[in-house]
């Protein structure tokens, strides 16, 4: 596994719609690997293939508090969704920056796992819109483009401090 650098907003792959993938190989378990290693040295909750560098339809996200409950999505479609709730949100992306946003409250997702077995998984609250968050990645979309307010600094630190 390998720490993979982070692609930061303003690089063109972040805009771009990801493909799906095709072949569930070696290649895609190391890909998968290595963005969880990343994203666990992050100190984020998802990553998204895009963020580092790679144009493929391939998420990994991790809410537990322990970093060891990796949820790994390869090919990921939100098939129902409901309720709504609003928050702050942050992206590795965008480092420094933090915004609210509307999102979900209940999403049913359907993937395929690392070795091409198609499953669901639902997801409340924080996982609920970590799958969102993530999702719009694999569509060139960024959490800024979908937010009702950017807090400055200011506003973060005396919300959040």
């Amino acid at each position: 596994m390998a720490i993979r650098q982070i692609v930061k907003e303003g690089d063109s792959v972040l805009t771009k719609h990801c493909r799906e993938v095709v072949k569930f190989d070696d290649r895609l378990a190391q890909l998968i690997d290595d963005m969880t290693e990343t994203l666990h040295d992050s100190g984020g909750v998802g990553l998204a293939a895009p963020q580092v560098g790679i144009i493929r339809r391939v998420v990994v996200i991790d809410v537990s508090k322990e970093q060891n409950q990796v949820i790994e999505l390869v090919n990921p479609v939100i098939i129902e969704s409901s309720g709504e709730q609003e928050g702050l949100e942050g992206c590795l992306s965008c480092p420094g920056e933090w915004g609210i946003t509307k999102r979900p409250n209940y999403v049913k997702v359907k993937a395929f796992d690392r070795h091409g077995n198609e499953f669901t998984i639902d997801g409340e609250e924080l996982l609920a819109r970590a799958f969102c968050h993530e999702l719009d990645h694999l569509e060139g979309i960024l959490f800024k483009q979908k937010a009702s307010k950017m807090l400055t600094p200011e506003e973060y630190e005396e919300m959040f401090g």
